[in-house]
């Protein structure tokens, strides 16, 4: 069995239920590839192979695994590789890649994991995952939570969240020092925001990295014109956990035409 690589942020799951009960979280609609992010020693992968349903690719940084994977695989197509680097274009498919994403992320990198998510959102309709429990509570929250921040609101401005359930510390090899949680996001119908974009990003990450001050502080580097300010005394007297993200697309569109 392969060893656990603390570098690599490898916690492998080993109750053959809480794998069954994650892969079975996967919908389905819209979608018939799946990406496994991490597929380690096979626990989910085996479910995945086992429900038939999917057009599987598994994508796994750690050699040892992969070699490990294949010999108890030998027709799953796996890429080795890091997602974080890796082109969603170079999987194999017909035309552009589009399907679901599941996997156990790495702690260590699963912010970064859903920030790609989220640049490649048109191509990824649901994501299943199992996050570090903080982690996945600050995704799914609602604004006025002090863990409400940046990526709440970028995943939740194109993404349903559910925060699906709570996963104890003894159900992996090694054990972690923290609880995980696993949690479904699922594309909602927004195609594009009634806003610039990439301002829209740097508006929500600018005011959660001064989180404490209240909006018309961390707002004036992006206006021009101070009136808005005044003509708008409710939403920029706010703090950035106050905002919803229809507030938070609202806001940037007054910076945007101010």
């Amino acid at each position: 069995m392969i060893k656990p690589k603390k570098h690599l942020g490898q916690h492998f799951l080993k109750d053959e239920n809480i794998a069954q009960k994650i892969v079975g979280s996967l919908t389905g609609n819209g979608y018939d590839e799946v990406l496994e992010i991490g597929s380690g020693t096979g626990a989910l992968t085996k479910w995945l192979m086992k429900d038939g349903k999917w057009k599987l690719h598994c994508i796994e940084t750690d050699a040892e695994a992969v070699s490990y994977l294949k010999s108890q695989h030998p027709n799953l197509d796996i890429i080795e590789g890091d997602f974080l680097k890796f082109p969603l274009n170079a999987i194999p498919s017909a035309g552009s890649w589009r399907g679901a994403i599941i996997g156990n992320f790495p702690y260590n990198i699963s912010s970064q994991i859903l920030f790609k998510v989220y640049e490649h959102r048109d191509q990824i309709p649901e994501v299943v995952g199992m996050l570090q429990k903080e982690v996945a509570e600050r995704i799914s929250t609602k604004p006025g939570s002090k863990t409400y921040g940046i990526l709440s609101v970028l995943l939740q401005a194109f993404y349903s969240i559910e925060y699906l359930f709570t996963v104890s510390e003894q159900v992996f090899t090694p054990i972690p020092k923290v609880k995980s949680a696993v949690i479904r996001m699922r594309r909602n119908d927004v195609q594009q925001l009634d806003c610039d974009e990439i301002l829209f990003k740097k508006v929500v990450k600018t005011s959660f990295n001064q989180r404490r001050k209240m909006l018309r502080n961390t707002m004036k580097p992006f206006i021009s014109n101070s009136t808005i300010i005044t003509q708008h005394p409710d939403l920029f007297s706010k703090r950035p956990e106050q905002l919803s993200v229809s507030e938070f697309i609202e806001l940037t569109h007054l910076i945007q035409t101010s």
